[in-house]
């Protein structure tokens, strides 16, 4: 299947091509090019975060009822990671647990990837400046919730550093792995289950959004049953303190890379508790001409495209994922029409697809070790430290406007303040 193609179905060319997805790196400095490396690989660190809110975490076991479509024998169980408003306090969590990093290593290896071989990368080296189990910050009342879908074959954890930072803006956020279809999910003892559905069957990719839609609503469910007072954790695993009843589940939002992007538009069609959404370069279907209800009918509340660039690899022309450049697909084109809540569309240029994942602050930490041109064909010529912060403020932004109901100047006047973006109209 050719890169284009890849990318007009909302896929990652790493996975569709050789059966998982891309993962990120480590280093030193988050924005530069500088590398760390010791006998155990490179060394990385995450970017700072934004907010004024220092973060505490904590992961979720979630088991439903309904049976799995992937394994209709058991029932459908979830890790969602939860971010959210914390007291200072508590040790920084790791970013890639321990029982998924030999997979993300094969992955970088490969040739749509990084291309490093297997131990250039010190996975365990890198810690988020969230706090595992801080105690919740209830100073507010209630913080608006987030849904966050990851891309089809990949991990929440490569948006670890938007998710972290999103909640430091005052935000709880629930990061959802997709079982089965992610790269790898790690369960609580160590368990860990990789990847085994091929997204390059069409009739998977639509057994997939229609499963993800689910898992969406669900974790929804479960995160009411949380603020209640209730532990909806399979394991029962003790829950920070103070986090039943920080939730302001009035004010719910989602938000996802990729088919995490398609996820959005079709959760927020089928549940009305889901108040605002952003799409982060997906396409909004499952096949050609098959597109999802939200392309057909629209939504009557607001909606964010954030769209990157692609460069044709045979051709070395760059076309732009936007509903006005339709070569990557018509289905944002679609969307736009029939589309009646608030719209916008947001271009980040000299990006890429994987520029809105956790490459974009790693890939500069390991330049020294890539083959000359790798970096830029992974996260394009944007710079990473404007990008990372264009994103963050966006994101929040818009979330803050439609969930918090704050001035909006920025989706006004944003390019004057992130000269790498524009509005698409």
């Amino acid at each position: 299947m050719s890169s284009k193609r890849v990318r007009a179905l909302g896929l990652t060319a790493g996975l569709a091509v050789a059966a998982t997805l891309f993962a990120p790196p480590a280093s030193a400095d988050p924005t530069t090019g500088t590398t760390t490396t010791t006998a155990a690989g490179a060394k990385l660190t995450m970017p700072p975060l934004s907010g004024r809110y220092p973060v505490g975490t904590t992961d979720l076991h979630l088991v439903d009822n309904r049976p799995d479509p992937w394994r209709p024998a058991e029932k459908r169980e979830l890790m969602v990671t939860l971010t959210y408003p914390a007291h200072r306090g508590g040790e920084r969590a790791t970013w890639i647990p321990p029982g998924i990093r030999g997979v993300l290593d094969e992955v970088a290896a490969g040739p749509y990837l990084l291309e490093l071989p297997a131990g250039s990368i010190d996975w365990g080296s890198a810690k988020r400046h969230a706090r595992t189990g801080a105690t919740a910050d209830r100073t507010r009342g209630g913080w608006p919730v987030v849904v966050f879908s990851h891309g089809f074959g990949s991990a929440k954890e490569l948006n670890t550093g938007l998710t972290d930072d999103l909640a430091s803006r005052g935000y709880v956020v629930a990061s959802v792995s997709h079982t089965h279809e992610a790269a790898v999910v790690e369960f609580p003892g160590g368990r860990v289950v990789p990847g085994t559905v091929d997204q390059l069957d069409p009739a998977v990719r639509k057994t997939a959004i229609d499963t993800r839609v689910a898992d969406s609503r669900f974790v929804l469910d479960q995160l009411a049953r949380l603020d209640r007072g209730d532990n909806p954790d399979a394991e029962r695993d003790p829950l920070p303190r103070g986090l039943a009843g920080s939730l302001d589940l009035t004010e719910v939002g989602m938000f996802g890379h990729s088919y995490g992007g398609y996820t959005t538009g079709e959760t927020m069609f089928q549940d009305r508790r889901f108040d605002a959404g952003i799409n982060i370069d997906g396409s909004m279907g499952w096949d050609d001409g098959q597109f999802g209800d939200v392309v057909k009918h629209g939504l009557d509340r607001p909606f964010l495209l954030v769209g990157g660039d692609f460069v044709d690899p045979e051709t070395g022309e760059r076309w732009e994922h936007s509903h006005v450049d339709t070569r990557l697909g018509p289905t944002w084109a679609k969307f736009w029409e029939v589309q009646r809540g608030w719209k916008r569309d947001l271009h980040f240029d000299r990006s890429t697809h994987y520029s809105f994942t956790d490459l974009q602050f790693v890939t500069p930490q390991v330049a020294s070790l890539l083959k000359p041109g790798k970096q830029e064909e992974l996260v394009g010529a944007i710079d990473a430290k404007k990008s990372l912060d264009a994103q963050h403020d966006y994101v929040a932004r818009f979330f803050d406007v439609h969930l918090k109901h704050r001035d909006g100047r920025l989706f006004d006047h944003g390019p004057a303040r992130h000269p790498d973006t524009r509005f698409v109209s």
